[in-house]
């Protein structure tokens, strides 16, 4: 059963369905609970008016042998003390009324026969003339006339009939109608019903199916996508500007995402195993100088290539933590004490630094200030100027030198990882090409910014800016 309604179309359809034979069930039972109350109270009605008949006959002082009884209908006349004196002349069998008797019972206020008395007949059942009572009663039941059974809706209307006393006239309408439409309208939904319902799913069914061909079409694109393992393709986008559109469009774009992050991964380990072999070759060389050698070592060198070769894996081991998601620790520092301290023992850098707090990691802020100072002093010509200002909602940290400053078409560039300007080609004084790179993705995940201008002295100018600790 699971398997079979594993599918979204298996499950909308069965809900359509239902959900429609719950509505047709609830509308058909209302229906046919309406249609059987207008055609009893008809048959009430109907039944009511022959007995009103009779009730004006007696109230007239008309005697029981002399009454216009309806022949097609059961009619009762009973007295106070429920005896039947008069009765239909082809009743042969009653019930649902005060009396089961169908033949009237002799008395001494009349003869007691029923309708098409002669009209030269005692009539000593004639009293005087009475008044119609109210407060008409209904009950259901059956009767036989002239051999042919039915059910029938009886009113009882009382009638103050003079000298006779009380007396109450059962009448009875027919229910064959009701009971026949009732019939007839329960077939046609016993019939119809499941007609329906077998629409209502074939057209959900076809329906759900055309509308989840596009999901499918995704989804065996996806899945080729995988085994393939070729990111640039892309799920087809349907023309239907729906949920299932929007859905692919979202997905396009992840693949897209991903792709750029893998294609950048690719990038970052070829880049990184490119820079690792530089030093990793140049230490071994001249240790096995040293080796066959020993008076041509070259210590200072090894010694610089070593501390190159760790400062890089320290920055590919950061760039890790980063790409996997690590997010800073929340601690309020002072940016402005930050910077004297990274500035200390460097010469050639003037600090200019107002006291200004903001939260995040004080490690990692600390790194992007040693870069930038770094890089500056790089490119420096003579002076380095570190700054920390608050403008508004911001705290920025600037660093700017007099150096030949950063082209225009290059500034966003050199943020990029492993990226080199001509003029900072040389692997020894150059660096790795990953501490800008670095220091933009600390500062973006602190919330901040990293720009970079051109300073007022013609150097290169770069801003860090960070969000005020509140």
């Amino acid at each position: 059963m699971r398997r079979i309604f594993g599918s979204v179309r298996s499950r909308a359809t069965l809900g359509a369905t239902l959900v429609v034979a719950v509505a047709l069930v609830a509308a058909g039972a209302a229906v046919l609970l309406s249609l059987r109350s207008n055609l009893m109270d008809q048959a009430g009605n109907e039944a009511q008016r022959t007995a009103q008949n009779v009730v004006a006959q007696l109230a007239a002082g008309k005697p029981y042998d002399q009454l216009d009884l309806d022949d097609e209908s059961p009619v009762q006349v009973v007295d106070a003390n429920g005896t039947l004196v008069a009765a239909s002349d082809e009743l042969e069998r009653i019930s649902g009324t005060a009396t089961d008797a169908v033949k009237p019972q002799p008395s001494s206020g009349g003869t007691g026969t029923g309708a098409g008395a002669d009209d030269d007949d005692d009539d000593s059942g004639r009293g005087e003339a009475g008044e119609i009572g109210e407060g008409t009663e209904f009950s259901d039941g059956s009767a036989t006339i002239d051999g042919e059974s039915a059910d029938y809706r009886f009113a009882a209307v009382p009638v103050e009939a003079g000298d006779r006393g009380r007396l109450t006239v059962y009448a009875g309408g027919s229910l064959d109608a009701e009971q026949s439409a009732v019939n007839t309208a329960l077939t046609v939904m016993l019939v119809g019903f499941p007609l329906l319902l077998g629409v209502v799913a074939g057209v959900t069914w076809l329906v759900t199916r055309r509308a989840l061909r596009p999901v499918e079409g995704i989804r065996g694109e996806m899945a080729a996508i995988t085994a393939s393992e070729d990111l640039a393709r892309r799920v087809p986008v349907p023309g239907t500007h729906d949920e299932v559109a929007r859905l692919a469009l979202t997905t396009n774009e992840t693949l897209a995402a991903l792709q750029t992050s893998v294609e950048r991964q690719r990038r970052f380990v070829a880049d990184a195993s490119h820079e690792l072999r530089s030093p990793i070759a140049s230490l071994r060389t001249q240790l096995e100088v040293g080796v066959a050698h020993p008076e041509l070592l070259d210590l200072d060198g090894a010694v610089e290539d070593t501390v190159r070769l760790q400062g890089l894996a320290a920055d590919l081991l950061l760039l890790a933590r980063l790409d996997a998601g690590e997010r800073p620790g929340y601690a309020r520092f002072d940016l402005g004490a930050l910077a004297r301290e990274q500035a200390e023992g460097r010469a050639e850098v003037t600090v200019e630094a107002r006291s200004a707090q903001v939260a995040g990691s004080r490690g990692q802020v600390g790194r992007v200030l040693t870069n930038l100072l770094d890089n500056a002093a790089r490119h420096a010509r003579s002076a380095v100027t570190l700054t920390v200002r608050r403008e508004g909602e911001w705290v920025v940290a600037a660093v700017a030198d007099d150096g030949d400053g950063v082209a225009e078409a290059d500034r966003e560039r050199i943020f990029e990882r492993f990226v080199r300007l001509d003029e900072a080609r040389s692997r020894d004084d150059g660096g790795a090409g990953l501490g800008l790179a670095i220091a933009r993705d600390v500062a973006v995940r602190h919330g901040g910014a990293l720009t970079v201008g051109r300073a007022p002295a013609g150097g290169a100018l770069f801003e860090l800016r960070l969000p005020q600790a509140q």
